[in-house]
């Protein structure tokens, strides 16, 4: 075999390696980098986890959070100055991560939401309000978004350039019916990945002037809105195993009742004489 076949298979094992190390953190190398995200599983019944992954000087500008957006701060610091204000009747903190990127601290705060409708009670998330009710065969979801409390000033002094990202993520539980979901770029239809996944998102500068995120025509100017099923995914695909099962029950019953009926009878017996 040749050197350069040599170099070009460990050439291409290592990349396979770091792209699986990648993909082991839940990290796609092409993933795009996100100045504030949160992402939302949501249940039929309004119980939620929320993961927010965001820089300090996002938070600040976006929601009006009385942070230190210096990344010299102590990161011990900077987590619990995070977890006292996620924390509230409204939203249980299980989880603070920090780390530093272009120069920036961001923070992961993970939640567990008892009900979804209550959120906005909370101060880091009163810019929003989240509707989750039936509305006729179907079950409707809005995220509304209000306009952030930090000026185009605000944020030219947070050493952004321009191109930076926000994006609501939401895990839905069961079939999707509708969505508004649209590319920021080309404001195309964004079709749903994994079947239940949607993603909205949006220019920095755009959400801190109060543009809007959803664009179809049908919705308000800055809702997220989700129509899906009554059922949920997991309820639907256990009725129909439980029905499988049956099926496979009664059909293999009725093969052993139709082989016990056509078995041949034992022949008569006959007594011989003394």
């Amino acid at each position: 075999m040749r050197a350069s076949t040599v170099a070009v298979l460990i050439a291409t094992i290592i990349v396979a390696a770091a792209v699986s190390a990648c993909s082991g953190r839940g990290i796609s190398p092409l993933a795009p980098e996100y100045e504030y995200e949160e992402d939302l599983t949501l249940s039929l019944d309004g119980s939620a986890t929320m993961t927010v992954n965001a820089s300090l000087p996002a938070l600040i500008a976006l929601r009006g959070l009385p942070l230190d957006a210096d990344p010299r701060v102590r990161a011990d610091q900077v987590k619990t100055q995070v977890r006292d204000l996620y924390t509230s009747p409204y939203a249980d903190v299980r989880r603070v991560s920090t780390w530093t990127r272009h120069g920036r601290r961001f923070v992961g705060v993970y939640l567990r939401i008892p009900d979804i409708r209550n959120l906005p009670k909370a101060a880091p998330f009163s810019w929003a309000t989240y509707e989750l009710r039936q509305d006729g065969e179907e079950m409707l979801f809005k995220h509304t978004l209000s306009k952030p409390p930090a000026s185009p000033e605000d944020a030219a002094r947070a050493g952004w350039k321009g191109n930076e990202l926000v994006a609501f993520r939401l895990h839905l539980p069961a079939r999707i019916r509708f969505h508004n979901s649209r590319y920021y770029d080309t404001n195309q239809v964004r079709d749903a990945s994994r079947g239940n996944i949607l993603t909205w998102e949006q220019r920095l500068g755009d959400r801190l002037a109060g543009k809007p995120i959803g664009y179809a025509q049908d919705t308000k100017p800055d809702v997220m809105e989700v129509r899906m099923d009554k059922e949920s995914i997991l309820y639907r695909t256990l009725w129909l195993f439980a029905l499988a099962f049956a099926a496979a029950v009664a059909v293999l019953g009725g093969l052993i009742w139709m082989t016990m009926r056509r078995a041949p009878a034992d022949p008569p017996t006959s007594s011989l004489p003394q």
